[in-house]
């Protein structure tokens, strides 16, 4: 027996004491997939911009060496990634990350252009999911695109939007695995609007002309993402919370809740069960703000655990799609989706190793000595020791080791490039 597997043993009978099956957290863990992104990998950039010039509110800072700089080194990068992190996944693309030397705009983009994004998928046993791209684009002008008042540059947008509901239906098509297809716009004023009214109006109707043509939701699903405000939408964000819950209720569509999106003072974990009584099903975003919304790295803070623990306790994950949106350009990109991707399954792990049951059992019967005492117990429990297994049981480094094979990645790849 390995070390790791005498410590899961011990463990899975302190869990066990208090009523918690172990294999039965891990096997639940298995079924979870997370949709990695693939803009951390190269600072969201793209391969249709050779500038790489950020817009729309978008800015990734530092310059740690060995940024991908072509599809197949992104690839390699996520491979490589994904070799340290346990589990069958999803990978998250935006529709810069076109894979083609033919030249084509955004408005004309084909699924024949992410082909190869597709073979890999299909190599590596995985998903994807997609983004529109309403950003770093000539025509987005005058911090808008969707809800412009310029009707040329809202069809170039619409068209946008339906080619990308094309290719989303061919990844799942191809895969296997439904597409989600997040819709994020970032159209908004920096200073104050006289007219906040027409400007979303605008956005509702080109949504709908989007959406017109009704597709197999077996192959891809849309989610609309909401945000608060950020670089150049300080005063005002047309596709506010409100705005989007309301578009997604209506018109039976995800409801993407980004954790970096909305007040420094709001938590998404307290929203999760409100908008699941309400809404077909939410699109999750985990990201980690700071002071506003920055996207770092996902850590193991308290909104992360209790997110995780909404999730499970209320039984969310048969109508929740988790991806990871975060993107630092100052360390090592591959252990910054490792670290991010690791952490987020771990916090669902904490949660599953919770006696649920006997916990509402207890607060029902207003025993609320037993629920704070048995809660706070848990907190010292070996959890670690059951993520160390799970890890071990899908050939994926254990502890600090993936670390290791990470930093050997980068001296003997991503320095070079």
């Amino acid at each position: 027996m390995s070390q790791v597997e005498a410590c899961y043993q011990a463990a899975k009978e302190r869990y066990a004491a208090i009523g918690v099956d172990t294999d039965q957290a891990l096997e639940k863990l298995q079924k979870v997939k997370i949709s990695v992104h693939c803009w951390q990998g190269d600072d969201v950039k793209g391969f249709m911009n050779p500038r790489g010039d950020l817009t729309g509110g978008i800015m990734a800072t530092g310059h740690y060496p060995g940024a991908a700089r072509t599809a197949e080194e992104l690839r390699a990068d996520l491979e490589q990634a994904f070799s340290l992190i346990p589990g069958k996944h999803k990978v998250n693309l935006h529709a810069i990350y076109r894979d083609t030397s033919e030249k084509v705009d955004l408005n004309e983009l084909e699924p024949k252009h992410f082909a190869t994004w597709v073979d890999w998928a299909k190599k590596q046993g995985l998903g994807l999911d997609f983004n529109p791209t309403f950003f770093s684009h000539p025509m987005f002008k005058d911090n808008y695109t969707l809800a412009s008042p310029d009707k040329s540059v809202r069809d170039f947008w619409v068209e946008h939007g339906k080619r990308t509901r094309k290719i989303a239906a061919y990844f799942g098509k191809e895969l296997g695995q439904t597409s989600i297809n997040n819709f994020w716009v970032p159209d908004g004023m920096k200073d104050n609007p006289i007219d906040r009214l027409a400007p979303r109006q605008r956005l509702m109707d080109a949504l709908d002309e989007i959406f017109a043509e009704k597709l197999d939701e077996a192959y891809t699903q849309e989610s609309v993402e909401s945000k608060l405000f950020g670089i150049g939408a300080e005063a005002y964000t047309v596709g506010s919370h409100e705005f989007y819950m309301g578009y997604g209720i209506t018109r039976n569509k995800l409801i993407c809740l980004d954790a970096g999106h909305f007040h420094p003072t709001e938590v998404i974990s307290n929203k999760l069960s409100s908008l699941a009584l309400f809404s077909k099903g939410i699109m999750l975003h985990v990201s980690r703000p700071v002071r506003w919304d920055s996207d770092h790295v996902v850590l193991m803070d308290d909104e992360l655990i209790e997110i995780g623990r909404e999730l499970v306790r209320n039984d969310l994950l048969k109508v929740t799609h988790i991806g990871l949106d975060f993107f630092d350009a100052t360390i090592n990109r591959v252990a910054a989706w490792v670290v991010g991707t690791r952490n987020t399954q771990k916090a669902l792990l904490r949660a599953f190793l919770e006696p649920t049951e006997e916990l509402k059992k207890l607060e029902l019967a207003n025993d609320f000595t037993a629920r704070m005492v048995i809660t706070e117990e848990l907190k010292d429990f070996p959890y670690g020791d059951i993520w160390n297994h799970f890890c071990e049981i899908n050939g994926v480094p254990v502890g600090l080791e993936w670390f290791k094979k990470a930093q050997a990645y980068e001296e003997g790849v991503l320095l070079k490039r």
